[in-house]
């Protein structure tokens, strides 16, 4: 019974082992993307930084464009499980009120798992023929983001066509990518830029109204 045990065992230990160092791996080339940028990532540097071979690198990924879009995949799941977590809602709270808390908490989930979209706009902004699965996956992740937002913006802006609600998606993506830079070059803090961004949204949707 004792042999059983663990020739059971020992399967569960070489997996808890192989996504321990897949998850090391992850985040050095998260750390060192950040750092040196697609170019600049290297499979030597990230055996380097998480201490593992170069061989148990390929074994996780096929190549250096698929593990950077494994780091884009791991951030952006990250991001929405901090979203999607159950928040405390002031019982007088408004609308308005609880647009701006969206709102805030979504900059605030970004600072703490930003690695999908810095990676993903160097990777948009570089024009890389050759790294076309990282790319592809920031797209995929981008127009989930964009179809949630819609969603969301159907319920809060239930008054308006869709054709005001697609132009709001847009407005949110595009001072969302405008902030984030902003933070990367200077000291941002992205919970209270968001917090100014829900006020530039519901001021277009009013504009949108008239």
């Amino acid at each position: 019974m004792t042999g059983y045990r663990q020739e059971v065992a020992e399967p569960r230990r070489r997996r808890a082992n192989g996504e321990a160092s897949r998850q090391r791996i992850l985040d050095a080339a998260a750390a060192i993307a950040g750092e040196r940028g697609f170019e600049g990532t290297t499979i030597n540097l990230v055996s380097e930084r998480s201490g593992l071979p170069a061989s148990s690198i390929y074994w996780h990924f096929k190549d250096k464009d698929r593990l950077i879009a494994a780091v884009i995949d791991r951030s952006w799941d990250a991001w929405i499980e901090r979203l999607d977590r159950p928040v405390a809602v002031p019982d007088d709270a408004d609308p308005t009120a609880l647009f701006h808390l969206a709102l805030r908490r979504t900059g605030s989930a970004l600072e703490e798992f930003p690695d999908f979209l810095r990676l993903g706009l160097m990777l948009i902004l570089e024009h890389r023929p050759e790294d076309p699965t990282a790319r592809a996956k920031f797209i995929e992740v981008r127009e989930a983001t964009a179809e949630r937002i819609r969603q969301a913006y159907e319920l809060f802006f239930a008054d308006l066509s869709r054709s005001a609600i697609a132009s709001l998606v847009t407005l949110t993506i595009a001072l969302a990518d405008g902030l984030f830079v902003a933070r990367e070059a200077h000291e941002l803090e992205l919970a209270n830029a968001f917090d100014l961004m829900a006020s530039a949204i519901l001021g277009a949707a009013e504009q949108l109204r008239t």
